[in-house]
């Protein structure tokens, strides 16, 4: 059992992504992730007990946000009840969904009520899915998918890189370092001319999820024959799918970037919530025609991220910068202006299981921002990459994408066996 303090201070983070939902109150601020299983799904109360079991490992889950405080701060929830928080789905009746999974993806999620589960099922005998989302200003993706694999889990937590602590003489370094950081991050997302979001559809609200699975050493393999990692075999057939899909829909995009979230999570912070991924502006080369060479592209833009000293300021920079400019820079790299789409990637387990049904795949539900084009999530789930796509019922030919993308991997294998 994991113990709390009855009071649990925001982050600037969390807070930030609070103001940008009070800015835009109509839009869709909630993320999250589906398990896919095999075997006989259980009953709704059994569900409801299975999840209940769990909680002592997860007590935040069972907390409130009192957005009243001065800063807001998460509190115990006294009137909490697994009935408000874990559903269920069911297409069999005369009044049965037409698609029980986009029922539980489009439910809100009440305002005293941040997070829910689904368990969804009756399409297929014998599989069912848990569909989990969550607000944005609770979890970021790893401590999402941390909480997956607490639910959910029978793997190893995946190796994530955790800042040293200081020796002696480091503090001025390290400072000066992480000033120098914000102040070219800070540059970086300022508005500049050609810089436009695209108009070229007109949103309805209604989020649709997408989604491709390969086996991940297709993408390893390639990122070992170049000596780069499998995000970035990921990042550059999404700028291929990007760049075909543009010209199908007829939609240019001369300058796309995506926001990229940077784990900066410390070892001593609780794992399973809050927020604590930096985000970072990645330029995606959509005209470059040769699949290699937009590969070398992309992994000269993600290098720097990767270095010690640049992951090492980061983390400082999440710990201590303040609540303001922290606000500032989260509105302007959420910007369809900055930004028009968020791809995160996030290792989820090496298996899970309900009870005795095994999980057989996952996919994320990576948060669509208002006015970008669509969220990317990749996960990794034992043997499988499993990219999604959330986009929005209006977007044209948003349902080629996980097509496209899929097409892109398979072009950079064959551009790889050709040099070979």
């Amino acid at each position: 059992m994991v113990t709390m303090p009855a009071d649990v201070r925001t982050h600037p983070i969390d807070r930030a992504y609070l103001r940008l939902e009070q800015a835009r109150p109509g839009a869709r601020w909630d993320t999250g992730g589906i398990a896919y299983l095999s075997g006989r799904p259980p009953s709704l109360a059994d569900f409801r007990a299975y999840v209940g079991m769990r909680l002592p490992e997860l007590p935040m889950l069972t907390y409130r946000l009192e957005r009243t405080a001065r800063p807001p701060v998460w509190r115990p929830d006294e009137a909490f009840t697994l009935e408000r928080h874990v559903h269920e789905v069911v297409t069999a009746g005369p009044e049965a969904p037409p698609s029980p999974l986009e029922t539980a993806l489009g439910a809100p999620l009440p305002r005293d009520a941040p997070w829910g589960l689904w368990l969804v099922h009756g399409e297929t005998p014998d599989e069912y899915a848990v569909c989990y989302r969550f607000e944005h200003v609770c979890q970021d993706g790893v401590a999402a998918a941390l909480a997956f694999r607490t639910l959910l889990g029978t793997g190893e937590p995946a190796l994530r890189p955790l800042p040293r602590p200081r020796g002696r003489g480091e503090n001025l370094r390290r400072t000066v370092t992480a000033l120098g950081l914000a102040v070219a991050y800070a540059f970086d997302v300022l508005p500049r001319p050609g810089r436009r979001s695209s108009t070229a559809f007109v949103p309805t609200g209604r989020r649709k999820l997408l989604r491709a699975r390969l086996p991940v050493e297709r993408l390893r393999g390639i990122g070992r024959a170049r000596g780069v990692s499998a995000n970035d075999v990921h990042l550059t057939a999404l700028a291929g799918a990007l760049g075909r899909w543009s010209e199908e829909a007829g939609i240019p995009l001369p300058h796309t970037s995506a926001l990229l979230p940077v784990d900066a999570r410390r070892h001593d912070e609780e794992q399973t919530w809050g927020n604590r991924t930096f985000a970072v502006r990645v330029r995606l080369p959509l005209t470059e025609s040769s699949p290699l060479r937009r590969l070398e592209l992309v992994a000269a833009a993600t290098s720097a991220v990767k270095r010690r000293p640049r992951r090492q300021a980061i983390h400082d920079l999440v710990r201590y910068m303040p609540a303001r400019p922290t606000a500032w820079y989260m509105r302007q790299i959420t910007s369809p202006r900055v930004t028009a789409l968020v791809a995160t990637s996030v290792p989820l387990a090496e298996d899970g299981a309900l009870g005795a049904t095994d999980v057989t795949g996952a996919a994320l539900l990576p948060l669509l921002l208002p006015g970008h084009l669509c969220g990317v999530g990749l996960a990794f789930f034992g043997d499988w990459a499993e990219v999604s796509f959330t986009v929005d019922d209006a977007l044209p030919h948003g349902g080629r994408l996980p097509g496209l993308w899929t097409d892109a991997v398979e072009e950079l294998e064959q551009d790889l066996g050709e040099v070979g």
